[in-house]
């Protein structure tokens, strides 16, 4: 007869041979494949690059990247986006307009996070696979920032091209006169309409403000304007850097490698959240506020240490 010792030793062993058996199944045969990224990008530009090397920093960590050029072409770039769709990708990242357009026809069950895109919804970029940042900075955040470094200001003037950004000057003027501004916008449909367009809204407002319009800022165009603003003693505020370094006194713009990172962190968050998306595109937060000091000299303009600390570039 088998001593009751001699059972429980045979029977700790059956258990751990068995516990042992069930550890060798659960082990995996190799380590976890790391996750696939493919980038699409619109084309070989310096502002992209730098936005991808943001999103790299702070995406989701030990991903493997596949990068793509659809160098301006959307026919090209859905040949791109039918081979992203064959691979193993978790995710894909659109850079820029012509390769999101590209990945929304043609990728429909990987997730997709647009970047570097002025106005998505403008382009309908609302697929339920489908989100992103937003490129340029919300109407109330440009206004309060406005109305900490012009305090007395109230009256604010802008072009626009009725076929372009109606929509946007219109959404403007509703958020200006909850904050307290009034914002006139009159119309330019074409380069003829610009000087006696600007020369009657300088006649009235305190202050010009720019807005992304391919019909009213162009090569010829940015130096007249600014040349003309600042003869009246016109201040301009400007959506981008190089608006300051030519003259504009204030310009309210995101940095591309910020876009970026904060593309990358709401990537990284998609992923960990089994694909969820958010219904609209998202902000930036961090933003990039350039101060022209000549400019603001010759305005008779001055900021306090409190201001001078929020700026990030002067000139």
């Amino acid at each position: 007869m088998m001593k009751t010792s001699d059972y429980i030793d045979r029977l700790f062993r059956a258990v751990a041979g068995l516990v042992l058996l069930l550890g060798l199944c659960t082990l995996p045969v190799s380590e976890s494949r790391a996750m696939d990224i493919a980038i699409l990008q619109s084309s070989d530009i310096a502002a992209y690059h730098e936005a991808v090397a943001g999103f790299k920093a702070t995406g989701p960590i030990g991903a493997i990247y596949t990068e793509y050029d659809v160098q301006g072409d959307v026919e090209f770039g859905k040949k791109l986006a039918r081979k992203v769709r064959a691979s193993n990708a978790s995710l894909v990242v659109a850079v820029g307009l012509k390769a999101a357009l590209a990945a929304k026809m043609e990728i429909v069950d990987v997730p997709i996070v647009y970047m570097m895109i002025l106005d998505p919804l403008k382009h309908h970029l609302t697929s339920a696979n489908m989100t992103g940042t937003l490129l340029e900075v919300p109407v109330e955040r440009q206004l309060k920032i406005i109305r900490m470094f012009l305090p007395p200001l109230r009256q604010l003037g802008t072009l626009y091209d009725p076929a372009k950004t109606a929509s946007r000057v219109k959404e403007a003027a509703r958020q200006a006169s909850i904050s307290g501004f009034q914002l006139t916008g009159l119309p330019v449909e074409g380069e003829k309409d610009l000087p006696q367009q600007l020369r009657a809204l300088l006649s009235d407002a305190e202050a010009l403000w720019l807005m992304p319009d391919s019909t009213v800022l162009t090569n010829e165009s940015i130096r007249f304007i600014l040349e003309s603003a600042l003869g009246h003693q016109i201040p301009i505020i400007g959506f981008s850097p190089e608006f300051t370094r030519l003259g504009a006194l204030l310009s309210i713009s995101v940095n591309y490698g910020d876009v970026g990172r904060e593309t990358g962190l709401l990537a990284k968050r998609i992923l960990d959240e089994g694909g969820l998306l958010p219904l609209n595109p998202m902000p930036i937060e961090r933003l990039k506020i350039t101060v022209n000091l000549k400019t603001a000299k010759f305005l008779g303009i001055t900021f306090s240490k409190e201001l001078t600390s929020l700026i990030d570039e002067a000139y």
